[in-house]
């Protein structure tokens, strides 16, 4: 098996010139990548085309677009973010201050999915650089075409002891968790993730797990349908649902559920049009085994929309189930794919039980009219992230830190969130010398009498 210790140790010996440590370094290499993009924005278009069929509109708004967001916003906002933070010092250290100081880890390996192969490799990326890091790429290789222009984008930009992109398959995955890095950034499915996270455990490297699970959408009587009918079909079938944050599963009043149904028809229908599979926009799924594996799902319940597919092609139509319970097999694991079971609820604590008894999710989306009975779902629940009246948009705040909970993730990202991340924050107390409080010391009278007086 190939190794990579002479990547990663020219990589920590570059780190130790200080040079990554430099303000200014930084806000040259993230110019620097924001170029590139602009530059190869049309290349990415392609390659992500002939990777996943994507539409040049979702190629530039989910990927090349929120990349270049995320750096506009980390180069505006870095100068303030590497200042030590003065917090406030307790009574009992009189004369002295406190600050933390964030500072970087030193070599970071980021793990890249397929399902946004540009997007998922560069935002973590930029949150690396801006903290001072070097940093090794993975990207996936089911998405071999962006992989490539990914590899091409940071050759030109970086030298390899700064930055560099290894490609190639679970094998060299296996072979980069062997080194010792100083963090490990990793975004893909639940099974990976435990392993990810064994193979740091035994070197105690820390990890960020952005991982996945299967994100409810509650459609409650009070809703304005025909908005959540639009906002859910979006937020699902954006990239054939091939989203860690699509919308898994609804949960549907039994009140509304037949006119919501109607409504997410016409709202599919606006998008994609009456027949989806000829839309020439429509992403495909990624591979042969994840279409089998979707395809096996549409024998559950009864299909109110959709259900056809073109397997030469790799493409499922917008799909509804209805009739769905917790016992089919479409709700044992993520679907991560265009279909979308229904269930239906005629009390909310329903809706909450169901998912309580469930691994927590990535993100959750409740549409209401009615702020409490949002802030009892949002209070009742825990998940990762999530909208009140709309689905993923939260995703694409860089004031929001993005990130899982439980089996959905460790760790988040984002903004100041992705600085954060791939920095150690460093507690440092400055002391006064022209003051020594004596009862902190054993020899003076009365001490224990005295230091009670301020620890209570």
């Amino acid at each position: 098996m190939k190794t990579y210790q002479s990547l990663v140790t020219a990589q920590r010996n570059f780190f130790q010139t200080d040079q990554t440590r430099d303000v200014a370094f930084r806000l040259t290499a993230l110019e620097t990548l924001r170029s590139a993009v602009m530059q190869y924005e049309q290349e990415l278009m392609d390659s992500l085309r002939a990777d996943l069929n994507k539409s040049e509109f979702e190629a530039y708004s989910t990927e090349i677009g929120f990349v270049l967001e995320e750096l506009r916003f980390t180069i505006k906002h870095l100068a303030s973010w590497v200042k030590p933070q003065k917090v406030k010092t307790p009574v009992t250290h009189i004369g002295s201050k406190s600050y933390i100081y964030s500072e970087p880890y030193g070599v970071a390996l980021i793990i890249s999915p397929w399902n946004y192969p540009f997007q998922l490799a560069l935002a973590p990326l930029i949150g690396a650089i801006a903290a001072g890091n070097c940093a090794v790429i993975k990207p996936s290789e089911l998405t071999p075409k962006t992989s490539e222009v990914v590899e091409k984008i940071i050759s030109e930009c970086f030298p390899r002891e700064f930055v560099a992109v290894v490609l190639g398959g679970v094998g060299t995955s296996q072979a980069l968790l062997k080194e010792h890095f100083d963090t490990i950034f990793f975004t893909g499915s639940v099974a990976v993730g435990k392993i990810i996270m064994e193979a740091a455990a035994k070197q105690l490297i820390p990890v960020t797990l952005e991982l996945g699970g299967k994100s409810p959408c509650i459609v409650h009587e009070d809703a304005d349908l025909r908005v959540a009918a639009k906002r859910i079909a979006w937020g699902k079938w954006t990239n054939a649902g091939q989203t860690c944050i699509a919308p898994d599963y609804l949960y549907v009043h039994e009140k509304v559920k037949d006119k919501f149904l109607q409504q997410l028809r016409a709202a599919v229908i606006e998008l994609y049009g009456e027949e989806p599979l000829q839309n020439s926009n429509f992403t495909r799924i990624v591979s042969e085994r994840h279409f089998q594996r979707l395809a096996t799902f549409l024998e559950n319940g009864v299909t109110f929309l959709g259900g056809q597919v073109n397997r030469d092609a790799l493409r499922i139509e917008p799909t509804v189930l209805t009739k769905i319970t917790w016992d089919d097999p479409i709700m044992e694991d993520e679907i991560f794919g265009p279909i979308l079971p229904v269930m239906e609820y005629r009390e909310l604590s329903e809706v909450i039980d169901g998912i309580g008894h469930h691994p927590k999710p990535l993100s959750l989306y409740i549409f209401t009219e009615n702020g409490q009975t949002a802030e009892e779902v949002l209070s009742s629940v825990s998940f990762g992230g999530g909208c009140v009246n709309d689905t993923v948009y939260h995703f694409a705040s860089p004031y929001l830190p993005f990130g899982g909970v439980g089996t959905s993730g460790i760790g988040s990202y984002h903004g100041k969130g992705s600085f954060d991340t791939f920095s150690h924050k460093k507690s440092i107390l400055k002391q006064t010398t022209r003051i020594d409080i004596p009862f902190r010391y054993p020899n003076v009278k009365d001490g224990l009498k005295k230091i009670k007086i301020f620890l209570k």
